[in-house]
């Protein structure tokens, strides 16, 4: 009989995690899964859990939004371990699980986890924290964590949006070095964003090039705007046609290293990861990805 830990944040996505859990045991325990339960209390605990899972288990079920998924990915490392990863949208924006396809129903995405059906995906790390599908700076990254967990859970990703509009006009670019192979970059920058996937910050089409499976990191940087300005970048995100706006550079690349004198936060999955500079990096396929 396979066997499986679900780790699961109670208080993700409206508390929709909590809910799930009981309902997803049931539907594995049918389909010839043994499931144990994990419920986090603080940061860290995911991690932690899913750090030695291999030694007792074979999949990992990860019950919760990107931040979860954050973690779980922190504990299995690039190791080389075989365990499995399925996973259970419950949270605000579930931005990998979208890009992979996989259903939010909680019925079939359980179905998909007892199927066993793995894709090799690739990683990212700063500064060697892994990331799943998101890393970048700049003063409208620090958004993210500064959303309240109690609004994030009442309002959803709305709650990010309204931070942004809100906070826009205070915040000033920064000026950064950005290094990537052949090319050097200098300039005044509200962010910069590397992503694994598709689908970042609830938008579809963030970097509509990017690929789960290409050695290859996409590389977003909003150069210095104005609140007039970010509307329509902001906007035209929606169907993708942001690269195309000239505030927006846009490539590919396996790495970065970026620099500043001045002082800039850093952000992976939507946490807070420290200051620059830092290296950012892919690792082609290290994980076994339970996906459509």
């Amino acid at each position: 009989m396979k066997k499986a830990l679900l780790i699961y944040n109670p208080t993700a996505g409206r508390e929709k995690a909590a809910q799930r859990v009981i309902l997803a045991r049931s539907i594995l325990l049918e389909a010839g899964m043994e499931v144990d339960l994990l419920a986090t209390e603080k940061p860290g605990d995911a991690q932690k859990a899913a750090a030695g899972a291999h030694f007792d288990y074979d999949t990992i079920i990860a019950a919760g939004g990107d931040g979860t998924l954050h973690e779980v990915v922190n504990g299995i490392g690039l190791g080389g371990s075989d365990i499995k990863l399925g996973i259970i949208p419950a949270g605000t924006s579930n931005d990998f699980a979208r890009a992979l396809r996989i259903p939010t129903d909680v019925r079939q995405a359980c179905r998909l986890i007892a199927s066993g059906r793995v894709q090799k995906t690739d990683l990212g790390s700063l500064n060697g924290r892994l990331f799943i599908n998101i890393a970048g700076g700049g003063n409208l990254t620090n958004i993210s964590y500064e959303v309240p967990s109690r609004l994030k859970t009442y309002l959803g990703q709305l709650a990010y949006f309204a931070k942004s509009f809100e906070e826009l006009p205070r915040l000033k670019p920064v000026r950064v070095r950005l290094e990537i192979p052949d090319t050097v970059i200098e300039d005044d920058i509200m962010l910069f964003l590397t992503a694994n996937s598709h689908a970042v910050g609830g938008f579809d089409h963030l970097a509509p090039s990017a690929s789960l499976t290409d050695g290859l990191l996409d590389l977003i940087i909003v150069k210095a705007v104005s609140l007039a300005e970010f509307v329509p970048i902001a906007a035209r995100a929606f169907i993708g046609d942001h690269i195309n706006h000239p505030k927006v550079t846009y490539l590919q690349t396996p790495w970065v290293k970026v620099s500043s004198f001045e002082e800039v936060y850093l952000n992976t999955d939507g946490e807070y990861a420290g200051k620059l500079p830092c290296t950012i990096k892919v690792h082609p396929k290290p994980i076994n990805i339970i996906s459509p």
